[in-house]
């Protein structure tokens, strides 16, 4: 089914005026194409659909036992598309006004134990060859940073041909975020740089710090994704509970665990809203509550009175 021009010219708005990266612009036209259906059906155009047509829309996402944070957002996408045109003087309301979100816990991210991020690592390492040495450089880079796993298989070669200590990272809405690297990620990444020629047809140089012969021209992030569940069985763990993205997760809890800023671990992440990064406080509750036993008055003042009871 060929799409509606103005949902054409919504996603171009999105690339043009937010920034929107592809991956971002493929999933709100894959959730405009299932309301396109859905519509279709009702013998109804997308520029012409009523608060009754998403209500009934969403209903049915309700029965197909959609997960309610996929249902969430594709209300949002919705909720974007249309005001979108309202904004082109296409339709004078909004449908989506008076249609209230799916109701949602906030699910907490899957955590994985420094020992066991250490397993991975070593596991990296002790892969021979050419491979091993990317591998390596991306685990390192990843568990130093935190990147997105399309930042990091996106990373262009420049980036770390100085050796600053350093990583300037574009992501989401081209937004630019200094991220600085620790000492083995720095050695990573000098061992690969080393062998990176090795992966690379003579007379086709790449601007990719992780090339590819594929069309992207980079790793991809569904291979790496791949590598890394390959990676967790050989470290003795289950692999179902990797993937790049819990890597992310390890870096923000062990940050935070270590006591580090949530404002800076905010800042290295990309989020755009600290109640984002606030999530990854949940593991630090031991430590958080030996700080407040530790340094307040009123603790203190509680712990010296117990003191002198027991010996009383």
């Amino acid at each position: 089914m060929a799409r509606a021009r103005q949902v054409e010219a919504f996603l171009e708005m999105l690339a043009a005026e937010r920034g929107a990266s592809r991956n971002t612009r493929d999933a709100y036209g894959r959730d405009l194409d299932d309301f396109a259906v859905f519509l279709r059906a009702r013998a109804v155009d997308m520029v012409g659909a009523s608060g009754t047509d998403v209500a009934a829309y969403m209903a049915g996402l309700n029965q197909r036992a959609m997960a309610p944070r996929t249902a969430a957002r594709r209300l949002s996408a919705l909720r974007q598309y249309h005001r979108f045109l309202c904004a082109e003087k296409l339709r004078d309301d909004d449908p989506c006004t008076l249609i209230d979100a799916p109701r949602q816990g906030r699910p907490l991210p899957k955590i994985l134990a420094e020992t066991e991020v250490a397993a991975l690592l070593g596991a990296a390492h002790d892969t021979p060859g050419v491979e091993g040495l990317r591998l390596s450089a991306l685990l390192e880079l990843l568990y130093a940073t935190g990147l997105r796993v399309s930042e990091l298989v996106g990373l262009p070669l420049a980036t770390v041909q100085r050796d600053t200590g350093f990583l300037i990272v574009r992501g989401k809405g081209s937004k630019e975020r200094l991220v600085p690297l620790t000492d083995a990620a720095r050695a990573a990444i000098k061992a690969w740089l080393a062998a990176r020629a090795a992966v690379l047809p003579p007379d086709r140089p790449s601007k990719w710090l992780f090339p590819s012969r594929g069309r992207q021209g980079h790793l991809t992030r569904h291979r790496f994704a791949q590598q890394l569940k390959e990676l967790a069985t050989r470290a003795g763990l289950d692999h179902r509970r990797l993937s790049p993205h819990v890597v992310r997760h390890a870096f923000a809890t062990h940050l935070l665990d270590h006591g580090a800023d949530l404002r800076a671990v905010q800042q290295m992440l990309g989020h755009a809203d600290i109640s984002t990064t606030q999530i990854y406080t949940h593991v630090a509750g031991d430590r958080l509550r030996s700080l407040v036993e530790q340094h307040h008055p009123l603790a203190r003042s509680a712990k010296a009175a117990k003191g002198r009871a027991v010996k009383d």
